[in-house]
């Protein structure tokens, strides 16, 4: 092992004495013009020499001990680092917990039944854009099962903030781009171009087109190319959450795990007044609903409510006078308008008009002998 070197050269200067040629009293010193060693200090340079460090250090390393071991620390602490790197690259992403269960149970809402079947039996009567292009209705266009769970997945991952309508095209053209058929590996072997072109109707288009493709990844390494079967496990996948996952699982597999709640659920459950106290999120939402809630419903109650939002509640400018809870009493937001009529309103301007005439006014009482 080289050690460092420290090189320090003093030098030492002559210089020669000569007359001014423009005075005689005057005395000029200069330094002759042969190349000499210089009197001017310099920085003493180190020069050191990399090294690699072995673990094993012969007898004729001059290297100091604290700097030996301040090299071995920084090595060690390097190929720690990378090791960490590595392995975090290489381990999957972990499941994320999600709650099932309220500490304590939400009471179940008056008059609920009632408000639940008036509801149900609207929705049998007011066809919705859920009915024909819903998450339910991606799997009816593959022939095998796992690509039809894939499906509903990728139906559910581009639905988030999009109106039904455009998420059945957006899935259907994404179909056509990969090559007929939404498979895992159909959609690896497709370039991000080709998924962001067939999904660019959808809200944030481009989010998603890498959620896409690093949920494909995923299910390809971690879950031999089909669609997980726990809440958790799907849940860790790039841009799926709780209403996705539950759906997921109603959807693809027929299980019933739990209430997939999105905005319509979140937003009309409250206008009843199901929740104690008005919910922040849809996660507080199917926690409440899920509490109380018989579990046969659980599988149902997404698809009714969304239909109903979609077509009688709506998110603004709901259709009360339309909806059979407003006459039953059993929306506390219903909003009733009330008919005027003009007469009444010429009545009532006349009066006003009357109340605030300032001249003074004459009453004249007969009485009948």
């Amino acid at each position: 092992m080289s050690a460092i070197r420290r090189v320090a050269t003093e030098r030492v200067t002559r210089l020669a004495v000569k007359s001014s040629p423009y005075h005689a009293a005057v005395t000029l010193y200069e330094a002759p013009d042969t190349p000499g060693p210089s009197t001017t200090r310099r920085r003493t340079r180190v020069k050191r020499e990399d090294v690699e460090l072995n673990d094993q250090e012969g007898p004729g390393d001059t290297l100091p001990a604290t700097t030996k071991r301040k090299a071995k620390a920084k090595t060690v602490k390097t190929a720690t680092s990378a090791t960490t790197t590595a392995t975090k690259s290489k381990s999957p992403k972990k499941s994320k917990v999600i709650p099932q269960s309220l500490d304590v149970p939400h009471p179940a809402p008056e008059r609920w039944k009632e408000a639940y079947d008036a509801i149900k039996e609207m929705r049998s009567r007011i066809p919705a854009p859920v009915d024909t292009m819903g998450c339910d209705q991606a799997q009816w266009k593959e022939q095998d099962p796992k690509n039809s769970r894939f499906a509903t997945l990728i139906s559910l991952m581009l639905s988030s903030q999009t109106k039904d309508e455009v998420t059945d095209a957006a899935v259907a053209k994404l179909r056509t781009a990969v090559g007929g058929s939404l498979s895992v590996d159909a959609v690896i072997a497709a370039d991000e171009a080709t998924i962001s072109e067939a999904i660019s109707k959808v809200g944030f288009w481009r989010r998603k087109t890498q959620y896409i493709k690093q949920a494909a990844q995923r299910l390809c390494d971690d879950f031999d190319s089909d669609v997980p079967k726990t809440v958790d496990e799907l849940c860790s996948l790039p841009g799926v959450g709780p209403k996705m996952a539950f759906l997921a699982l109603q959807v693809a597999w027929n299980l019933n795990l739990g209430i997939g709640v999105d905005v319509h659920v979140h937003r009309i459950t409250n206008r009843l007044g199901w929740h104690q106290r008005p919910t922040k999120n849809p996660e507080e939402t199917r926690l409440n609903l899920q509490s109380w809630l018989p579990k046969e419903l659980h599988g149902e109650i997404n698809h009714m409510l969304v239909g109903f939002g979609q077509t009688v509640c709506l998110p603004v400018g709901p259709k009360c006078d339309s909806c059979t809870l407003s006459s039953a009493g059993l929306c506390p937001s219903a909003r009733t308008k009330k008919s005027t009529k003009r007469g009444s309103r010429d009545s009532a301007s006349t009066t006003s008009a009357v109340e605030s005439d300032p001249r003074p006014k004459i009453e004249i009482e007969i009485d009948n002998v």
